[in-house]
């Protein structure tokens, strides 16, 4: 797949996708625009234009992950989940796949 943010998150603790889980992507810098907003389908995946590159420019990029709201606890650990990156080729696709626990996380570019 060329060009595109896809987003795909995992609850390792249950081992199962994170249905509902909210995000949001903002390009932030020349501007600041949200250019997604959504929740993960029972596949953990954001279906939305972003993934096939609608709305995405060179520039750097923020992925709000709301994990918690995701397990609805107000004395939870984390909150929301920032993802910090750059686009420099608009032609490349960037899967961002999110492993989580209510304790900690891992975030990295995906194949």
């Amino acid at each position: 797949m060329a060009g595109g943010i896809s987003i795909h998150a995992v609850d390792v603790a249950s081992g199962r996708p994170a249905q509902g889980l909210r995000v949001e992507i903002w390009r932030i810098d020349p501007d600041s625009s949200r250019i997604a907003d959504g929740r993960l389908g029972a596949n953990g995946v954001l279906d939305h234009p972003v993934a096939q590159g609608e709305g995405v420019t060179a520039g750097e990029y923020e992925v709000l992950f709301h994990l918690g709201e995701f397990f609805a606890d107000s004395d939870g650990f984390l909150t929301v989940t920032p993802f910090r990156f750059r686009i420099h080729n608009v032609d490349e696709h960037f899967h961002l796949p999110l492993k989580f626990t209510r304790w900690g996380y891992s975030l990295f570019r995906g194949a």
